[in-house]
């Protein structure tokens, strides 16, 4: 699996980051063009925004509603931490950063470019030295250096997988989240995804529940929409939707909305599958 070296500068002032969303400048700029899909899009600071491959922190503002703070802010903080992004000051209203140690070098590794325009990277700070532009085989042991893995071995992000993903780095990120998930690390002590939840408002999704995000976003999309949750209803919407994915164990294609189980009696809903027994299809 070859990818391209792309060195450069991360970003947060002016922003507003969360555990897997930073910005990227690109020491030269005509590196974006060696990744494979669309145009890399870019600010008028010359700054991407990064798709962080194989992972999912909880979200701090997604349609300005967020997940349980504690494991959201310890996320985003450890991956300031292990960029070398030092002494954030935030804006009163906390939405973006108004000052910080910004600009700390490093480096990506990508393959290609999203359907936003993101590249789909691995992040590293600047301790390796490979040389800007170049082609690197990305094996385990370069993956497990990476800002993606590390934050899932500190047990701030779920398993998040997308059909461009190879094998043998999906079943890493699978194996470790296994060993993260029975060491009841960080998030794995309070996580509800694959157990019966109920929704009775929001603070049930924003402060209460530890669940996988993917799921998250399609519950405070529903509740934006409704005076409350029905999970018939909210299955009903999914299923139009049609979200392609590939149960892995069983290789099977199917829908979203197939991998959710209601409880009638109660009201509650739970995903059947593990995180990392999902790949999501584009």
């Amino acid at each position: 699996m070859s990818f391209k070296v792309i060195k450069g500068t991360f970003h947060v002032v002016g922003y507003s980051p969360d555990g897997d969303s930073i910005r990227f400048k690109a020491d030269n700029p005509a590196n974006w063009d060696l990744l494979k899909g669309g145009k890399v899009k870019v600010n008028a600071k010359g700054h991407a925004q990064l798709r962080i491959e194989a992972i999912d922190t909880l979200e701090t503002h997604y349609q300005k509603e967020h997940q349980p703070e504690q494991f959201a802010l310890a996320a985003m903080e450890y991956l300031f931490k292990l960029l070398g992004i030092r002494h954030v000051v935030w804006n009163k209203s906390r939405s973006k950063v108004s000052s910080a140690d910004d600009g700390a070098p490093g480096y990506i590794l990508s393959r290609t470019v999203e359907k936003y325009g993101r590249p789909v990277a691995f992040l590293f700070d600047g301790s390796q030295d490979f040389e800007d532009g170049m082609e690197v085989y990305l094996n385990n042991k370069i993956a497990r250096r990476s800002v993606n893995y590390k934050l899932l071995s500190k047990g701030l992000a779920y398993p998040t997988f997308y059909d461009g993903m190879f094998y043998d780095l999906r079943e890493l990120f699978a194996k470790r989240t296994a060993t993260v998930r029975n060491a009841e690390k960080g998030l794995w002590t309070c996580d509800t995804t694959s157990k019966y939840f109920g929704v009775n408002g929001l603070p049930d999704v924003t402060d209460r529940h530890v669940i996988f995000p993917k799921l998250f976003r399609r519950i405070i999309a529903y509740l934006k929409e409704n005076d409350s949750f029905d999970p018939r209803d909210f299955l009903q919407k999914l299923e139009t939707e049609s979200e392609k994915v590939l149960i892995l164990n069983t290789l099977h294609f199917t829908h979203l909305d197939n991998l959710i189980s209601v409880n009638t009696e109660g009201g509650k809903i739970k995903l059947r599958y593990k995180p990392e027994d999902i790949v999501f299809l584009c």
